[in-house]
């Protein structure tokens, strides 16, 4: 097991890391939409999504993959009013259509709407 550590993605705010390597595959851990140099939040859920998105891409090349390798993601939304618009950014990023859950939960870390966790293989 090797840690996954990257100044280009926010620091964890709890016992966890940023993600890891095991066996040829890269795990992260949930990215809120934080921005890693200010700790700033961005406000509604294209910019949050975005933000999200790149903090699970620092992650990803910090372990030397990239989108193209993750085939599993797990989303979190504060509200799947937001569904729809979470999926066009979403999209975006994700260009290889990884397996996925997305659920609602009641509440997320800091009051985001969104966080996004994912699985590549290096």
């Amino acid at each position: 097991m090797k840690p996954i550590v990257t100044e280009k993605a926010p620091g964890a705010i709890g016992p966890y890391s940023q993600g890891y390597r095991v066996n040829g595959m890269v795990y992260t851990s949930g990215q809120i939409p934080v921005d890693p140099q200010t700790g700033a939040i961005p406000t509604g859920i294209v910019a949050q999504t975005h933000q999200s998105c790149k903090n699970i891409g620092a992650i990803l090349e910090a372990a030397g993959v990239d989108f193209t390798k993750v085939f599993k993601t797990t989303c979190f939304l504060a509200d799947m009013g937001d569904f729809a618009e979470f999926n066009q950014v979403y999209a975006q990023y994700f260009v290889s259509k990884p397996a996925r859950s997305c659920v609602a939960v009641k509440s997320l870390p800091k009051g985001v709407l969104c966080e996004i966790e994912a699985i590549a293989a290096e």
